[in-house]
């Protein structure tokens, strides 16, 4: 299922960010050496470090990786991006190709690409597309705000097990 035309990226040029009215910007291919999503969390927040762990938990293909918001590799995505600086939630990003620049989705279009790459039930959520973006943005700020007395999001760091260590890009 796509995402409305308010949704889709714009094409940058030259490696400079494309911003773009809904959320989701676009750069020339980065020469990053790690292939498929990446979804960046803010690793002292309870409810990111929580919805990591569902992710790790639900992810059949194995193939989406994590860095934290104030990692190395997060500050090099936010530097192409402009319109991720100060970027304070959850972040997916598909790295660029020769074929396709790179794009990044913030907020509850992150979150929606989060649905999309689980699948299965998770799809369900995809239906949120047709709900404007102003809204959805609402109501993940809202959320966003409240985090801290969610039952079950203590501040608690991600600390990956061996078996998932080498998708986190930040892991030392």
């Amino acid at each position: 299922m796509g995402a409305p035309r308010d949704e889709r990226q714009r094409r940058g040029s030259g490696g400079a960010a494309a911003p773009h009215a809904g959320g989701v910007t676009s750069v020339a291919p980065a020469a990053e050496v790690h292939a498929g999503p990446v979804l960046l969390y803010d690793g002292a927040c309870g409810l990111c470090g929580a919805t990591v762990r569902f992710v790790l938990r639900h992810d059949g293909r194995g193939t989406l990786r994590f860095a934290a918001l104030g990692s190395r590799f997060a500050a090099r995505v936010i530097e192409r991006h402009r319109g991720l600086a100060g970027a304070d939630s959850m972040v997916w990003v598909e790295l660029g190709t020769a074929r396709r620049p790179e794009r990044a989705f913030l907020r509850s279009a992150a979150a929606l690409r989060v649905a999309r790459y689980l699948g299965g039930v998770w799809a369900v959520l995809l239906a949120a597309w047709i709900v404007p973006r102003p809204l959805r943005d609402a109501a993940y700020d809202l959320l966003a705000r409240h985090r801290h007395r969610l039952p079950g999001t203590a501040d608690a760091c991600v600390v990956p097990t061996p078996e998932v260590r080498a998708r986190f890009l930040d892991a030392e």
